[in-house]
């Protein structure tokens, strides 16, 4: 008999519309009742918040996680319902925050109202329940019939049942008729290996994302070295980064030469991050950066805010972060 703390945090599977819009409205019992019955699981319910997820922020991982760190012993698997805005935000921020996690955490949501005909709500909420109750461990996003890794999930579409995408991964598993069906070539990923869980809330949010532009004016770089402790740059393609006419380079150098944490991603989102290739990259190597592979900037935000909350000094940070964590990065050379 597995036990499931189910817990509801809010978001559009809850929503109803007042007149002025679809809010958060049900409960987390009004959920629970739309699952069809298990005689092989106990769950039992929590209303967290209830809130759109477009309001989610750090605080609230820190009380998702807590809720699961501080139930850990007395459930099998847990259950999160979140809205699809920030979902894959929260999925990633709980992977890293949950170490040594060795249950199943399984983040859920939908497009629709529970409360609408065509919902999709019904489906990705049993669906859920039988990913929960599966012997693997981990974070996991389960929508439309499939399991994502908790890092690895982006959401693509903004109205569609199959918003949510793997980049750069494999789909960890696929549901149909209630019959689920994992990809073999990721057993090491789900087999649990009863680590220590020894779960970590710290985190610095003071961070910044910036998108590089034809004509940016490297001047943002002034306020943001003023400003945050961390900055995470979205380079052209596999690694470019202006240092003609708008010097990014010596930004950057400025930034590192004054304690700020820079990570370099791109805006691409497939195949990742690799300043060897070009100049326009290369002259970026040498300088105290951390470099963010194939890894989505849903996982790279939390990540930073993780090892900016955790360690004191450049070189623990970097390697924190180029450190692979539920297959969340090709680890970096």
């Amino acid at each position: 008999m597995k036990k499931i703390l189910f817990i509801s945090t809010g978001g559009t599977i809850v929503s109803s519309d007042n007149g002025e819009g679809f809010e958060p409205y049900y409960s987390v019992d009004k959920l629970i009742n739309s699952i069809n019955k298990n005689e092989e699981c106990i769950i039992d319910g929590v209303l967290l918040m209830n809130i759109d997820s477009s309001n989610m922020n750090p605080k609230h991982w820190i009380e998702i996680a807590k809720a699961i760190g501080d139930n850990y012993e007395k459930y099998d698997s847990f259950i999160v319902s979140h809205g699809t805005d920030t979902m894959a935000y929260t999925s990633s921020a709980l992977a890293y925050m949950l170490r040594g996690l060795d249950k199943p955490v399984i983040i859920t949501g939908a497009q629709h109202s529970i409360e609408e005909t065509y919902t999709d709500a019904i489906q990705n909420l049993n669906d859920a329940l039988l990913f929960a109750m599966q012997d693997i461990a981990g974070v996991y996003v389960s929508f439309d019939g499939k399991l994502i890794n908790g890092t690895r999930a982006i959401k693509m579409k903004t109205m569609s049942y199959d918003a949510f995408k793997s980049i750069n991964y494999p789909y960890v598993a696929n549901v149909k008729y209630g019959a689920i069906r994992f990809d073999s070539s990721l057993n090491e990923l789900t087999n649990i290996n009863n680590k220590k869980f020894e779960p970590c809330y710290k985190l610095n949010s003071n961070i910044i994302i910036i998108k590089l532009f034809p004509g940016i004016k490297p001047s943002i770089f002034d306020y943001a070295m003023d400003n945050y402790d961390g900055v995470i740059i979205e380079s052209f393609g596999i690694g470019g980064v202006p240092f003609s006419e708008l010097d990014i380079h010596d930004k950057v150098k400025q930034l590192t030469s004054n304690g700020i944490t820079v990570v370099i991603t791109t805006q691409c989102f497939e195949e990742g991050v690799d300043l060897s290739i070009y100049q326009v990259g290369k002259k970026l190597m040498n300088d105290n950066i951390i470099f963010a592979g194939d890894m989505n900037t849903e996982a790279i935000v939390p990540k930073l805010m993780c090892s900016i909350g955790r360690f004191k000094t450049f070189e623990e940070r970097k390697e924190f972060f180029e450190k692979p964590m539920q297959d969340d990065i090709k680890r970096i050379l």
